[in-house]
């Protein structure tokens, strides 16, 4: 199966799913909620978790799938309460919640998409002691999300931010729930503890490298290509791994600190290009996603620990 298929087809299963959960909209939380549960998306994390699942024991997804959607509500909710936090007006091409509402609904939103998250949990047809693992690590991974949001946040009024501070906000801030996914998935498949362990590193490095080609894209991509405010990062004076690789070889981003010109932008790649920091940082990616993919050699060869790699590649060949 080609792994676009395999997103498509995980992607209307969580639809659906999250529609048949879901549908009742009696009242205004009720509809903040879900607001963005029904924009489909790519799903990644909930087809990590099923391919977890599958290549741990093959058919065991179907009994688990909850534990896919707990993980996509725990997303949606760091979306939700992000946007707030950030002053966003816009995500995945509408409006964000607190803009259709307001902040304190959009708060109660969150909070909401995060209590269903461990329901969900509970609804897995698993024995209670994985459960109760589950809902460990989940938690685990929520505070670290927010730990890596305020270290996000303390970064923006820094200059001196290192290249271990930026790596570790970004494990947590968006490696963690990866991994999750993919520990969640072999846990509840019935995995042993060496596995479960494989999988969080899996998802926490091909993470940390899918954060670094946003970066990249951010700065590289046509906004026609990528959707996004090309060259943002720079212009916003953000620590990013290409600011801080700049930084360390002396080049100085702050003139830039400004709307910027067609001309001005490809003037900064030209920099960065020239000095190898695109180069450099490129491959920082990839060899995150080379060790996470390392870690699989612990599972048997199987269409689903392809799909796997196939998956960890794309989330540093995507252009978007």
């Amino acid at each position: 199966m080609e792994l676009m298929e395999y997103l498509t087809s995980t992607s209307k299963e969580v639809s659906e799913l999250f529609t048949s959960y879901y549908s009742d909209e009696k009242t205004v939380l009720s509809q903040a909620s879900n607001y963005l549960l029904n924009v489909e998306g790519k799903r990644l994390r909930p087809a990590l978790f099923k391919l977890a699942a599958e290549s741990v024991a093959p058919g065991s997804s179907k009994d688990i799938i909850s534990g896919a959607l707990a993980v996509e509500v725990t997303h949606t909710f760091t979306l939700v309460h992000d946007d707030i936090m950030d002053g966003d007006i816009s995500r995945r091409g509408r409006p964000t919640v607190h803009v259709v509402w307001n902040e304190p609904i959009a708060i109660l939103a969150g909070d909401v998409l995060f209590a269903r998250a461990f329901v969900l949990l509970a609804d897995t047809h698993v024995d209670s002691s994985r459960k109760i693992e589950a809902v460990r690590i989940l938690g685990k991974a929520s505070e670290d999300i927010c730990e890596g949001q305020q270290m996000d946040m303390a970064f923006e009024t820094r200059t001196d931010v290192s290249a271990a501070e930026y790596l570790e906000m970004v494990r947590k801030k968006t490696g963690v729930l990866y991994g999750t996914a993919g520990a969640l998935g072999a846990l509840l498949a019935g995995a042993a503890p060496d596995i479960v362990s494989a999988f969080m590193t899996f998802g926490e490095h091909i993470g940390i490298a899918f954060q670094i080609q946003d970066d990249i894209i951010d700065l590289t991509r046509d906004t026609a290509i990528s959707g996004k405010d090309q060259a943002s990062d720079i212009r916003e004076g953000k620590q990013t791994l290409i600011a801080i690789r700049a930084r360390e070889k002396g080049i100085d981003l702050t003139p830039y600190q400004h709307d910027l010109t067609s001309e001005e932008i490809q003037e900064i790649i030209s920099l960065l290009t020239d000095a190898g920091i695109i180069a450099e940082v490129t491959a920082e990616a990839q060899a995150y996603v080379d060790s996470g993919i390392a870690g699989l050699s612990i599972l048997p060869d199987s269409m689903e620990k392809e799909l796997l790699v196939r998956i960890a590649q794309f989330f540093i060949d995507r252009a978007y």
